[in-house]
């Protein structure tokens, strides 16, 4: 008898669990070597597929979605963000456009903290200093840092992420002060205080951490002048997208000393960054980790799966975007 399971066309390597998974419950196109597919042959690669299963390395531009066959039925993207997928092309094609929400949350707010402590307390500079030699003695003065405890810090986005770093910051008896759209309800702020412009947040913030999406109205957000608005010495970590800060202005901040530190997991243009960032001692870097953990990594998976399981049994998706 024919195999009438729908094919998946998946654009990146994926667990292992995952990809059995999918080969169980579908005829999987699988990219067994893990190689990056520019978008100008990623729509013919979906020929006789019935869904596509991307990355954020995937661009999914109106062009590459205008070029999809018309067998495609959904897009089950394998990310909580959705903005390298054009949504209103995908409408217009009728297209089902799901993500994979909460499950990162945890792993990515740990992340975040690290990045909080690694910035504030200059573990870069730590280990290079131990690695290259250079580690004479212990010294009263040495590889000064800043102490969380008791400080200030300002979250730009109180979603579940945002959300969970507070709760975490909350050990280290940090004062939260946040700024989003609209107030979360008093059991999720626990105290936090609201500002409705993030202008009036930044004065009050020691550290901030940003936890928006990247829109239009948050493209390069931490921009020069917002950066001024900050304490003198504070720390700045990004784990959310690279777009929501101006590279030059955050490098120039960090040069002259107007901020202490910064950690960033996220960069605009990644993998490539601005090589400004590369020189700066006091620039912790990471290469997109935050949800790097098996548990995440493999629950991403099976929620994108779960997507495409309800699409096609003729149900409403648990996640969908569009």
């Amino acid at each position: 008898m024919p195999d009438e399971r729908p094919v998946v066309f998946v654009t990146r390597r994926l667990p292992e669990a995952v990809e059995a998974r999918l080969m169980r419950d579908y005829r999987a196109v699988l990219n067994r070597t893990d190689q990056l597919y520019d978008p100008a042959s990623l729509a013919e690669r979906c020929q006789g597929a019935d869904a596509v299963l991307p990355c954020p390395t995937d661009r999914l531009d109106a062009g590459v979605i205008a070029g999809l066959p018309a067998t495609i039925r959904a897009i089950a993207t394998f990310s909580v963000g959705y903005d390298h997928i054009d949504v209103a092309a995908a409408v217009a094609r009728g297209i089902v456009v799901t993500n994979t929400p909460d499950v990162l949350t945890a792993a990515t707010a740990d992340v975040a903290m690290l990045l909080l402590l690694a910035a504030a307390r200059g573990a870069y500079s730590a280990e290079r200093l131990l690695r290259s030699g250079g580690w004479t003695a212990w010294a009263p003065t040495g590889q000064l840092g800043i102490q969380l405890t008791g400080k200030r810090l300002g979250i730009f986005g109180m979603g579940r992420i945002g959300r969970a770093v507070a709760r975490r910051a909350r050990g280290f008896d940090m004062a939260i002060h946040y700024s989003d759209v609209a107030p979360v309800p008093p059991e999720d702020a626990a105290g936090a205080v609201y500002h409705a412009r993030a202008e009036d947040m930044l004065p009050h913030c020691d550290f901030l951490t940003l936890h928006c999406p990247l829109t239009p109205q948050t493209r390069r957000f931490l921009d020069g002048e917002r950066i001024g608005l900050l304490p003198d010495g504070a720390v700045v970590v990004n784990t959310a997208r690279g777009g929501i800060v101006d590279d030059e202005a955050l490098i120039a901040a960090l040069t002259t000393g107007k901020l202490a530190a910064a950690g960033l997991d996220v960069f605009d243009g990644e993998p490539k960054l601005n090589p400004g960032y590369l020189a700066l001692e006091n620039a912790v870097l990471f290469p997109h980790i935050g949800s790097a953990t098996v548990e995440t990594r493999n629950a991403m998976g099976f929620t994108a799966l779960d997507n495409l399981d309800a699409v096609f049994a003729g149900r409403e998706p648990p996640n969908r975007v569009a």
